[in-house]
């Protein structure tokens, strides 16, 4: 005879057992509540774009009913996409929560940083980023990095302790067994934390449909000019493009990551609902920076050149 205890045990079929999306929602709610916890002034890096949206959804959960206990951050290029900015202030209006924007345009007014001959400010956001955690003291910084994104993020911790440069030094990652996080830190340091570590693109697309999520259309499919370069699609804007040669046309596609428009490229897609998006994904083959982002591409070591230097 099986009893409730075997079944439970057998695990298959038991009403206690986690689904794989329960499991990685119940672990990035468990960071939030240990960073709020151990920490005095944390704050979520938020972009609009799909990984920040996430991370905002499961801090949403996380403290319910009561407000999120932390504040937003930004670091505007100046070259972001339209739609992306409108969701992100909507977001913030909607959840009376207080954004703080660090502006990579006033360090170039004020000459503290130069525009890149390739135009692309993504590069850039490094110095306003760190400088202002520093002003502000802020002692951990929620970002939606994931593992399965890049090699370099592959070798970070949930806990990524930084200097008090902001500097990120991988000989210095803690162990993190049994989900126990590390918070301690030296003053002028803080911590990076990354609550979607364990997640991959198909989950954080297969929990959006779950949760119906709102994202920003350009995630969709959709008509759009673009022109190539780089092997990529990218929009036409003040940053630079398109240069003599670069035809535009327009061309149905969606964008796997958003980021600066001048390194960030579309991909061909006819996926305008969130179950072609899954399909579509299930069966790609390229991690979504490596397919779309041409900053990823200046060299072998490009995004751990830019994280030892403070950057995410």
């Amino acid at each position: 005879m099986t009893t409730a205890a075997t079944t439970v045990e057998e695990g298959t079929d038991s009403p206690y057992a986690l689904s794989h999306l329960d499991a990685l929602e119940s672990e990035a709610v468990h960071i939030f509540r240990e960073v709020a916890g151990e920490f005095e002034k944390p704050v979520i890096l938020f972009s609009g774009g799909k990984d920040s949206i996430v991370m905002l959804h499961l801090a949403l959960k996380a403290f319910a009913p009561a407000p999120v206990p932390f504040a937003l951050l930004h670091v505007d290029t100046g070259h972001n996409f339209p739609e992306v900015l409108d969701y992100r202030d909507r977001t913030v209006a909607e959840h009376g929560l207080r954004l703080h924007v660090a502006s990579v345009q006033d360090y170039i007014d004020r000459g503290v940083l130069k525009e890149r001959p390739d135009g692309t400010r993504n590069p850039l956001q490094t110095v306003p980023l760190t400088e202002k955690i520093r002003d502000e003291g802020f002692d951990a910084v929620f970002g939606g990095g994931r593992r399965d994104e890049e090699k370099a993020r592959a070798k970070e911790r949930v806990f990524s302790l930084r200097d008090e440069f902001s500097q990120w030094d991988p000989r210095r990652q803690r162990p993190e067994l049994w989900n126990l996080y590390n918070g301690r830190h030296a003053p002028g340091e803080h911590v990076r934390v990354f609550p979607l570590s364990n997640w991959t693109e198909l989950d954080v697309w297969q929990y959006i449909a779950r949760e119906n999520i709102e994202l920003p259309e350009i995630y969709y499919a959709h008509e759009r000019e673009v022109f190539k370069r780089g092997g990529m699609w990218l929009t036409a804007g003040e940053w630079g493009g398109p240069k003599d040669g670069e035809t535009v046309e327009k061309r149905l596609v969606r964008y796997r990551t958003v980021g600066d428009m001048s390194c960030t490229g579309a991909v061909d897609s006819d996926a305008d609902t969130i179950e072609k998006v899954i399909t579509e994904i299930a069966a790609s083959r390229l991690t979504e920076r490596g397919a779309t982002r041409a900053d990823d591409k200046l060299s072998e070591a490009a995004m751990e050149d830019r994280k030892r230097e403070g950057y995410f």
